[in-house]
C-alpha cells in the first residue's frame, strides 16, 4: 500500500458536516500516515451516538485491530467493569481512540500520528456532544492538547464539557493496586453523569 502523507486533510468543521457516517468512510479511506499500512481494520467507535460520557483511549491493540472494535480485549473487559461501576447504560456512553489504526507492536502513537488523526477525534467529539469526556491515560491527554491534568480532577473545557483523566484500563491490568484509586476517582466525579439522567 502506498502512503499519501501529503493528501489534503479535512478540517474539523468539514468532517463535522459529513456526520458520523461520513467520518467513518473518510477514516476507512485515510492513508495520511504509515499506520494504515499494517492495519487489519480501522477502529473507529463503539457505543451510543448520543452519549453523555465519551471515553478516549490511546490506540487499537491486537484484538481491536482484528475485530475493528475499540476495547474488545482484556483491557476492554476492565473498561466494561468500570462502566458498569459507573452505572452507565449502553446508550449513555461511547468509546473512541486517539488514533484509528494499531501502531506496530502496540507502541504509543507518535506526535505526528496523533496530530494526523486529531481532526477525526475532535469531529467525533463535536458530533457526539457528550457532557463528560474521560481521557484514559496520558496519551489521550496529550492528543487532546490539554495542559497537564491531575488524575481524577475534573476541569471544564471552553465548550463547557467536564474533562477528567483516569488510568488507562491496561494499566489496571498490570497494576491491580490502582483499581481502588480508580474507583475513588470515579466516585468523586459520578455526580457529573448521574445528574444528567
Amino acid at each position: 500500500m502506498s502512503t499519501n502523507c501529503n493528501a489534503p486533510t479535512l478540517t474539523v468543521g468539514e468532517l463535522v458536516k459529513l456526520g458520523l457516517k461520513g467520518i467513518t468512510l473518510t477514516i476507512l479511506e485515510c492513508k495520511r500516515c504509515q499506520l494504515h499500512e499494517n492495519a487489519t481494520n480501522k477502529v473507529i467507535m463503539r457505543g451510543s451516538e448520543r452519549p453523555k460520557v465519551v471515553f478516549i483511549g490511546e490506540a487499537p491493540g491486537k484484538n481491536e485491530d482484528e475485530a475493528g472494535i475499540p476495547f474488545c480485549g482484556r483491557a476492554g473487559k476492565v473498561l466494561d467493569g468500570l462502566i458498569n461501576y459507573m452505572n452507565l447504560d449502553e446508550n449513555e456512553y461511547a468509546i473512541i481512540n486517539t488514533v484509528k489504526c494499531r501502531p506496530p507492536n502496540n507502541r504509543k502513537p507518535t506526535q505526528k500520528e496523533l496530530k494526523t488523526c486529531i481532526p477525526f477525534l475532535l469531529a467525533q467529539i463535536e458530533i457526539l456532544n457528550p457532557n463528560v469526556i474521560i481521557l484514559l491515560g496520558n496519551t489521550a491527554e496529550q492528543a487532546f492538547s490539554v495542559s497537564s491534568l491531575d488524575w481524577g480532577e475534573a476541569v471544564i473545557t471552553p465548550e463547557g464539557k467536564h474533562l477528567i483523566k483516569l488510568y488507562h484500563p491496561a494499566a489496571l491490568l498490570y497494576r491491580r493496586s490502582l483499581m481502588e484509586k480508580q474507583k475513588e476517582m470515579i466516585d468523586m466525579n459520578k455526580a457529573m453523569w448521574q445528574k444528567i439522567r
